[in-house]
């Protein structure tokens, strides 16, 4: 392989495959870096086709693999059909000195096999809160930098939903929507007839309905409402790097891929002021090469990006790169899943609904929109969804016979559930460091992770806890149960910051365009540039910042800025 290239990608899940699409396209020789193994779209899901039967425990996994995985077994999409492209605890060991559930998936493709796929522009409101309410730092963009480039992921990437007019959640560039199930719609109704200030509307989610010609140009197809994407699709249905943005970025030839590729540190040139490549350790045989490159993104995922860059020691940065400030690997934020409310729902028992819809009814946040009225900062997006229990429900009186057969034949009764996203504030106490004495195989500082609630966060569980109840209540649910799962941070799989954008060196590491403020060759577009969280779902986000930051790059290349 050649070790000199335009451009080095570090990272190839849903941001970095992005960054090599972009750069690709427009020219730029790209090597794309993965440490974990290699996933070919179609070639590489190996339980992608395969039947329930097929599975010796139906998709359970054994109680000896759960054991050995008491981490990782807390996700929802670890089974026996995807476990192959999830991290082992034992195999990527981290330091929590505060619980937090790492959930990580190191393959061609990363995480962006395994998303949940749900897709919401944030709106001015978010790009705005911190400034107004006083924590963080400001964004040093709004909404008008970033909705062009919205415009330009959505339409290749292909996300399904409504035009609502909802200034708290601006409209994308849709294909048409999945539809809710008649609960669902009388739900709806009633709730915003009784809350004014809420509205519920249909998820939105990258998934093909319709696909367009640039859809079939990809290689993809519609979507077939399986509900087996923790496999990997064959069909192309929901988007992916294995099945978008990588193959697109390799038929321009200018891309590079390689795989079982682990980055231990950036190379920083001194007498040039800038970084000039990436040291790599092979993942199998721990032999260590450097790349260069004029220009490098760093999309490893938040943690990660933040590890690499902590790790990328010179010099002129004896703690880490682009950290005169010493703010690397602090303010990390992520989302908090706390909450969740069940209930039933009387009648409707002649109403039924087909397939296996890939998203939810949702609801933008309400709380301290327009002006701080809480005694919390920011909210929380509610997401709610209502079905009939299937075969196997129980049926009231019977346990076995003729009865027992007949009433199991028929669809059971319906159930709802709600759930919370909480936004978390930004706090230097939530951080991530190296360890001073622990190594993993390939010679790399273990990382070191302290991250928990505070009392905001337990103020807003409260508030959605208390609101969904009133919320189900008025929509006619009956037997309403609240629960607080309790679970550790990490587990909604949402992490951001540690790398954040802003206006001043002094208080943040990334300017508007994504560069080190010291180091403006090295961009970060991930998750970890992230100044706060929102309460919509972040990785759209994380696609058009990826974009945005991309082309500022090849123009700055262009002008020889870089």
């Amino acid at each position: 392989m050649p070790t000199i290239y335009d451009a080095i990608v570090i990272g190839s899940g849903i941001s970095g495959g992005w960054a090599a699409k972009e750069l690709c396209e427009k020219g730029l020789k790209t090597l794309l870096l993965e440490r974990g193994k290699q996933v070919e779209h179609l070639k590489d899901y190996p339980t992608a086709t395969q039947h329930p039967w097929e599975f010796p425990r139906r998709g359970r996994l054994p109680l000896e693999t759960l054991q050995e995985n008491p981490i990782v077994a807390r996700c929802y999409a670890f089974n026996d059909t995807s476990d192959h492209f999830f991290v082992k605890d034992k195999e990527h060991p981290y330091i929590q000195e505060k619980p937090y559930d790492w959930i990580r998936g190191y393959q061609v493709g990363g995480k962006s096999l395994l998303w949940a796929r749900a897709t919401q522009r944030w709106s001015k409101y978010d790009f705005e809160g911190p400034a107004r309410d006083g924590f963080a730092v400001d964004w040093p963009i709004r909404y008008e930098d970033i909705a062009p480039w919205y415009s330009h992921v959505e339409l290749f990437a292909g996300i399904s939903g409504n035009k609502d007019g909802l200034d708290t959640l601006p409209d994308s560039e849709f294909l048409p929507a999945w539809e809710m199930n008649i609960v669902e719609k009388d739900m709806q109704k009633k709730i915003m007839a009784r809350f004014k200030d809420r509205h519920v509307v249909q998820g939105r989610c990258a998934h093909l309905t319709e696909p367009k010609e640039i859809h079939l140009q990809q290689g993809r197809g519609k979507c077939q409402a399986r509900s087996m994407c923790e496999r990997g699709c064959p069909f192309g249905g929901y988007f992916s790097s294995n099945s978008s943005t990588i193959p697109w970025a390799a038929k321009t030839g200018n891309l590079t891929l390689r795989p079982d590729s682990v980055v231990h540190s950036i190379i920083y040139d001194d007498k040039k002021g800038k970084a000039s490549g990436v040291r790599v350790v092979d993942a199998h045989t721990k032999e260590m090469t450097e790349y260069f490159a004029k220009v490098i993104f760093v999309n490893a995922a938040t943690l990660n990006t933040n590890l690499i860059l902590l790790n990328s020691t010179s010099s002129r940065f004896p703690n880490g790169l682009g950290n005169d400030n010493d703010l690397l690997g602090k303010y990390i934020a992520f989302h908090n899943y706390r909450g969740t409310l069940n209930a039933t729902m009387d009648g409707y028992e002649n109403d039924y609904y087909f397939g296996r819809r890939p998203t939810a009814p949702m609801m933008p946040n309400f709380r301290n929109v327009h002006k701080q009225e809480m005694d919390f900062l920011r909210g929380y997006m509610t997401f709610y969804s209502a079905g009939r229990a299937g075969w196997g429900h129980d049926v009231p009186g019977e346990s076995i016979g003729a009865a027992f057969k007949e009433g199991t034949a028929e669809a059971g009764p319906w159930g709802v559930f709600m759930m919370m996203q909480g936004e978390t504030i930004p706090k230097v106490t939530n951080q991530v460091s190296l360890d001073k004495n622990q190594k993993d195989q390939w010679g790399i500082p273990l990382l070191s992770v302290r991250v928990d609630y505070d009392d905001n966060d337990e103020k807003i569980l409260k508030d959605f806890l208390a609101q969904g109840a009133e919320m189900l209540d008025a929509a006619g649910c009956k037997n309403i149960r609240s629960n607080d799962s309790k679970q550790a941070p990490g587990l909604d799989i949402h992490e951001m910051g540690g790398v954040r954008m802003g206006k001043d060196p002094k208080t943040s590491l990334l300017n508007k365009w994504n560069q080190l403020h010291q180091c403006e060759n090295v961009f970060v577009t991930d998750g970890a540039c992230m100044v706060s969280t929102s309460t919509q779902n972040p990785s759209l986000t994380f696609m058009a910042i990826t974009a945005r930051a991309a082309n500022h790059a090849i123009e700055e290349l262009k002008k020889r800025n870089l």
